[in-house]
């Protein structure tokens, strides 16, 4: 009696090994019998999630706390990584009303653990420091002074009384602030970190970022708050910029997805190829027949079923050989506009400031896990310690505070081009000058770190992008996913779900894509529909 001969499994390139090009390789290992072969330019997984090891210390590039809505990606990272069962360093270190779970990992003794962390966030503004989002009390008064604070009242009211069609976001923030608290928390700082001004931006930046944060929902966070169980990382109603508690590994965000990969090539079940830069996509019969990377050793050519880009659009666009791509299509992709990021890391022995209120920290140190600087005579737009993101990012937590001074650019302009050494040398007199650090002799370790493509920007050929991903939909095997993926600022979960769709769409073989282009742009948060 004759064998059958079994047929040959099916392979999908994935582009990019960052958070949704590895949750797609994993979504595709569980739900399918599809082969997922990653490619990453660089040398390490987690794209702009990963970690960065410096001297014993490690670097979260833009800061990325673990929360979402959805509560199967929340079981998804404590899947890979399980909640801490005992208190981790800084919580021995301080008081601590956290809620652990029973049984779970020691992370004092075992290194693969998610903890649980205290949201604290402000801003800088005035060399006084406010809660973020600005909460309306009597210290945002006696900050603001009276004539700010009864200014910003009379824009509210006026802004409430009459909304402005939001055709930027500029619209966005004064329909829901007033003018008055626009012109002082959120103009200057936009431009900064974009670049152009508020008024140039779509409103759908805000639709996606900041949706649920208005005056109202900050005085209905304020009335319920003191409802919430302390640790409480469940928050279903909480909007995002408003949460109070949040996942974080250990060592970072590049622990997570270092797991990821770990369990992706776990018994060759499937492929993470490092420096393979994508540059030809091989169009044919009206399908992706392959593909060819540019590694150290020369180009390779692989055969592929399926594609799932995570790469920007900007790039994506250039690399099609089979096939015309429309001049008009060609034109926007590559003319969309990307922020660029910078990352300098301070080591210090102290900081000029204290803190001295609630709640209680370890040798009175700021409790911030970032603060957003609003002063207009610096470059700096965040500073993060990386201290209160985790104690083990420190390799000495007890006598060194480790910060991150996060700066925006455009690849090639001043800022980008400046020499390591001067810039490390500008962001630490920015430090001094806002009064943040004494001097410069209390820094005993710097580096600096830049990043491409960082901020998918909602500006210019922007507009037009519908014409560019109606296009790209219509090569049937080609699914575009994640923030650089869909040239959208999406949080970490909403690129992971974008990923979660694009398998479900394969596993059952949907050819409309509209599904996976939705997620993060209804105007409640995105919850994932079941399959």
């Amino acid at each position: 009696m004759r064998t059958k001969t079994p047929e040959k499994r099916k392979t999908a390139i994935i582009i990019g090994a960052g958070p949704a090009g590895l949750t797609a390789g994993i979504e595709l290992l569980r739900q399918t019998d599809i082969i997922p072969i990653l490619l990453e330019e660089k040398d390490c997984v987690g794209g702009l999630s990963r970690t960065v090891f410096y001297h014993g210390n490690r670097m979260d590039i833009g800061g990325h706390r673990f929360f979402s809505k959805d509560p199967d990606i929340m079981k998804w990272w404590t899947t890979l990584l399980p909640l801490q069962g005992s208190p981790a360093q800084d919580d021995l270190l301080t008081p601590c009303m956290k809620t652990f779970v029973p049984g779970g990992p020691d992370p004092e003794k075992e290194d693969r653990t998610i903890l649980l962390r205290r949201r604290i966030s402000r801003i800088f503004y005035l060399k006084k420091f406010f809660d973020y989002p600005v909460s309306f009390n009597a210290k945002t008064i006696l900050n603001l002074g009276l004539g700010r604070t009864v200014r910003a009242a009379i824009g509210y009211l006026r802004a409430t009384l009459s909304k402005r069609p939001e055709l930027s976001l500029q619209d966005f923030y004064i329909n829901r602030f007033g003018r008055p608290l626009y012109k002082m928390f959120f103009e200057h700082y936009t431009e900064k970190v974009w670049g152009v001004h508020p008024s140039v931006l779509g409103a759908d930046w805000g639709a996606q970022r900041v949706n649920g944060l208005s005056i109202k929902a900050l005085l209905k966070n304020m009335l319920v708050r003191k409802k919430r169980t302390p640790g409480d990382i469940r928050q279903k109603d909480t909007e995002k910029s408003l949460i109070e508690n949040f996942l974080y590994p250990k060592f970072g965000p590049g622990q997570l997805w270092e797991t990821a990969a770990q369990e992706i090539e776990r018994d060759e079940k499937g492929t993470i190829l490092l420096m393979h830069r994508l540059v030809g996509i091989h169009y044919e019969d009206g399908l992706i027949r392959s593909i060819t990377a540019a590694t150290p050793d020369g180009h390779v050519d692989i055969p592929c079923d399926y594609v799932l880009s995570s790469m920007p659009v900007k790039d994506l666009v250039s690399t099609f050989t089979g096939i015309t791509v429309p001049p008009e299509v060609f034109s926007v992709a590559t003319s969309l506009p990307y922020r660029d990021f910078i990352t300098v890391g301070i080591l210090v022995d102290r900081l000029k400031i204290r803190h001295n209120g609630q709640p209680p920290t370890f040798g009175n140190r700021i409790p911030d896990t970032w603060i957003y600087i609003q002063e207009r005579d610096v470059r700096i737009g965040r500073l993060q310690v990386f201290n209160n993101w985790s104690p083990y990012l420190v390799e000495d937590y007890r006598h060194c505070i480790w910060l991150g001074l996060e700066y925006f650019c455009n690849e090639n302009d001043e800022l980008w081009n400046k020499t390591d050494r001067d810039f490390i040398s500008m962001a630490i007199g920015e430090l001094v000058h806002i009064g943040i650090l004494e001097d410069e002799t209390h820094v005993k370790d710097s580096t600096i770190v830049r990043e491409k493509k960082a901020y998918p920007a909602y500006h210019g050929s922007y507009r037009r992008l519908k014409e560019v991903t109606d296009w790209l939909d219509r090569i049937p095997n080609l699914y575009c996913i994640g923030r650089n993926g869909q040239h959208r600022y999406n949080n970490m979960d909403h690129s992971m779900l974008t990923a979660m769709e694009a398998v479900a769409h394969i596993r059952d073989g949907k050819t409309d894509k509209q599904d996976i282009w939705n997620i993060n742009t209804e105007q409640e948060y995105h919850e994932r529909k079941k399959h």
